[in-house]
């Protein structure tokens, strides 16, 4: 598998859980706020996996467990049989995904090679495409990611980042639509970084604003548990 970049250890990138970060290059979608504008444009391989999975063993009494995000994993051909190595070492997986691929998650979660799932909810159904800015775009499959996630056993968020020259209230009604009845979403706040995409600096949501909405989703949804994340 392509890997861009790697972070040994983590304590906030995958909840209650110690774990290294994988960085897959290149993505799908080309959202401004992305901060990570070095992945999404960049196609090279900088670390061969075999160095990933060594390090993996030696620490593998340490780390509890490993996050692939990007980029967009599940562009990556030999995405499957990584996981399995990270697997055999007795490791918990975590991936982060935009959800356009949903015959990938649902292959991953069939085969039990994913425990925690995390899944961006750009905007509401009709501002997806002009946030994703993405010529060809097909909202059911966001829909089907969605599906297959709130079906499968194991843990997972929906998330979004909140911003202000992208949503507004309707977007609580759009997003909600998608991820009603669901185990758990989380409002991410928003924060500029000089590794965006678009060299802009984005108004954020307050923490007050933000829970506001958190009661929104957690009433009007029926969402088990609304988090919100951010500086403050």
């Amino acid at each position: 598998m392509k890997i861009a970049g790697y972070l040994k250890s983590s304590l906030i990138d995958y909840p209650d859980t110690l774990a290294s970060v994988v960085y897959s290059p290149k993505c799908n979608f080309n959202c401004g706020f992305c901060h990570n504008k070095d992945l999404v444009y960049n196609s090279d391989e900088m670390m061969h996996q075999n160095i990933v999975l060594k390090h993996l063993k030696k620490r593998s009494k340490i780390l509890d467990g490993v996050v692939i995000s990007g980029g967009e994993p599940t562009l990556q051909q030999n995405l499957k049989p990584f996981i399995r190595d990270i697997k055999s070492l007795g490791y918990k997986v975590k991936l982060d995904t935009n959800g356009y691929k949903p015959e990938i998650l649902e292959n991953l979660i069939k085969e039990n090679l994913i425990d925690y799932i995390a899944m961006d909810i750009k905007n509401s159904p009709c501002k997806y495409q002009q946030t994703v800015d993405k010529m060809q775009f097909d909202i059911e499959t966001i829909k089907q990611s969605i599906e297959v996630i709130k079906r499968a056993s194991v843990d997972y968020e929906f998330r979004t980042t909140w911003i202000k020259e992208y949503h507004d209230d309707n977007d609580i009604i759009g997003i909600g639509s998608l991820i009603k009845d669901s185990k758990r979403y989380v409002l991410q706040q928003y924060e500029f970084s000089d590794k965006q995409i678009r060299n802009e600096a984005f108004n954020y949501y307050t923490l007050d604003e933000m829970s506001r909405f958190q009661d929104e989703f957690k009433v009007q949804y029926n969402v088990e548990e609304v988090l919100i994340r951010g500086r403050f």
